[in-house]
């Protein structure tokens, strides 16, 4: 089967692509290997300037989400282009690190408060705005983590923030069944190689310690993860709503790894 995911021709929109190693513009190149029609939105114009270089001739917006204008202008500008979109992918997310990564319990709430805009209502916002351009059969997906569960220091106060993204699905998947059939679902990778990921404190770190865990001795690719979002986008995962899918080859059975377990206790 040539379209076995039944993309081709279908219109999608990709929030946050920042480079060539992002999520998002892994998802964005396989969905135009499907066959489908890729929008990207961006948050700055700077931003645009540098992934024109990267996405020639692609079809880019620019929307801070931080600025309800600026989503509601995104939302005019995609009803002028384009009659019906079949999903959105929001791989938005931001953390304010600055200073370092401090304690759980000293959070700054304006830090917090900030992080949940972007990276967590942000969802909710766009799907409203753009509820009357989706299909009744679209499929919305974010990118979450693998657990929001592990209180890894490197992670700082994103994993609570990231667990409100992934209980925002449900409720967004409830209030749009009352006039469609729009499903939200998130992708919740393990730890990726990214640019973004790169930021953030001790991750390399821990990065290097999951490779250790992984059964397959290798961490998860940012290809696997788009992968996994191109089934939720399409068709044939219908009958999936409201979930997070985990995307960690085998990270979360291993942690008593015999091998891993002597190096730690035995000093080596």
């Amino acid at each position: 089967m040539d379209d076995f995911l039944q993309l081709a021709g279908k219109t999608l929109v990709v929030f946050g692509v920042a480079n060539r190693k992002s999520v998002a513009y892994h998802i964005g190149k396989t969905l135009e290997e499907a066959g489908a029609k890729v929008v990207y939105v961006v948050r700055s114009a700077e931003r645009r300037e540098s992934v024109a270089k990267l996405l020639k001739d692609r079809e880019i917006y620019v929307c801070d989400v931080e600025f309800p204008e600026q989503i509601e202008q995104l939302r005019g500008e995609l009803a002028a282009k384009h009659s019906t979109l079949h999903g959105f992918v929001h791989s938005i997310a931001f953390a304010d690190y600055e200073g370092g990564m401090k304690p759980f319990h000293e959070t700054g709430k304006t830090q917090f408060l900030r992080a949940v805009d972007i990276s967590c209502y942000s969802l909710i916002a766009l799907s409203n705005a753009l509820k009357d351009l989706l299909d009744s059969d679209a499929s919305v997906v974010a990118i979450s983590i693998s657990t929001t569960r592990m209180a890894s220091e490197s992670y700082g106060y994103m994993a609570p923030i990231k667990a409100a993204l992934d209980s925002s699905l449900c409720f967004l998947t409830k209030s749009f069944s009352q006039f469609s059939r729009v499903r939200f679902n998130a992708i919740g990778p393990g730890l990726l190689k990214t640019s973004a990921s790169a930021g953030i404190p001790g991750y390399v770190d821990s990065y290097l310690f999951a490779e250790q865990v992984i059964p397959r001795g290798q961490a998860v690719q940012t290809q696997e993860a788009a992968n996994v979002a191109l089934f939720l986008l399409s068709p044939r995962s219908s009958g999936i709503s409201a979930q997070t899918l985990v995307i960690d080859a085998g990270m979360s059975i291993n942690y008593f790894d015999g091998d891993v377990v002597r190096r730690a206790t035995s000093g080596d």
